[in-house]
C-alpha cells in the first residue's frame, strides 16, 4: 500500500510543468517559416552582420522545426537584427612589456521578430549586449589575431540567447 502511494506521488509530481530551457515554443502555430536577413550595421566591424544571421540560422535549424528561408517576403515571420555598436578595449597588460594581453569586446544589438502577415511584433530585444574576452600574445613574433575567433564566439552566444528568448518568450 505504501509503495503504491509512493509511486502515485512520484507520478503526480513528475508532470509538474518544468521543462528544459530553450525547448519551449511560444510562437503562434501559424509560423512555419522564418527569414533571417543580413543584420544592419552601425558599428565599425563589418563581419558581424554576416556572422550573426548565419549563427542564428544554424541555431534555429538545429533546435527547432521551423524552416529558415532567404526571402523575407515569403516567410511567415522575419527576424531582423541591427548591430548598434561595437567596443573593443584592452583589459590586462603584460607588466614586463606594457603590451595588452587580454582584450574585452562588447557588441550591442537590437533584434525583432515580426509576423509578416499582420506586422505584429512577436519578440523584441531593443538593447542587447554580448561580451567576449580573448587573449593576445605579448610577443610580436608569435602574434596571432584572435579577434575573428572571438567574433565567432560572440555570434554563437547571440544566436543561443536570441533563439532561446524567442522560444521561451522572455
Amino acid at each position: 500500500m505504501k509503495r503504491a502511494l509512493l509511486a502515485l506521488g512520484l507520478l503526480s509530481i513528475s508532470g509538474c510543468g518544468y521543462h528544459v530551457a530553450g525547448k519551449g515554443d511560444m510562437l503562434p502555430k501559424t509560423i512555419k517559416t522564418i527569414a533571417v536577413p543580413t543584420f544592419t550595421n552601425s558599428s565599425t566591424r563589418y563581419k558581424l552582420t554576416d556572422l550573426m544571421p548565419a549563427a542564428v540560422t544554424r541555431e534555429f535549424i538545429s533546435r527547432t522545426k521551423y524552416q529558415i528561408i532567404a526571402d523575407p517576403t515569403q516567410a511567415d515571420a522575419v527576424l531582423r537584427g541591427a548591430v548598434t555598436n561595437f567596443i573593443s578595449y584592452p583589459t590586462v597588460f603584460d607588466p614586463a612589456t606594457g603590451r595588452a594581453s587580454t582584450v574585452q569586446l562588447s557588441v550591442f544589438l537590437r533584434v525583432t521578430l515580426t509576423e509578416r502577415a499582420t506586422g505584429k511584433v512577436l519578440f523584441e530585444r531593443a538593447s542587447m549586449e554580448v561580451k567576449e574576452r580573448y587573449e593576445i600574445s605579448v610577443d610580436p613574433k608569435a602574434y596571432f589575431d584572435e579577434s575573428e575567433a572571438a567574433l565567432q564566439r560572440v555570434s554563437h552566444d547571440v544566436a543561443r540567447s536570441v533563439v532561446s528568448a524567442i522560444l521561451e518568450n522572455f
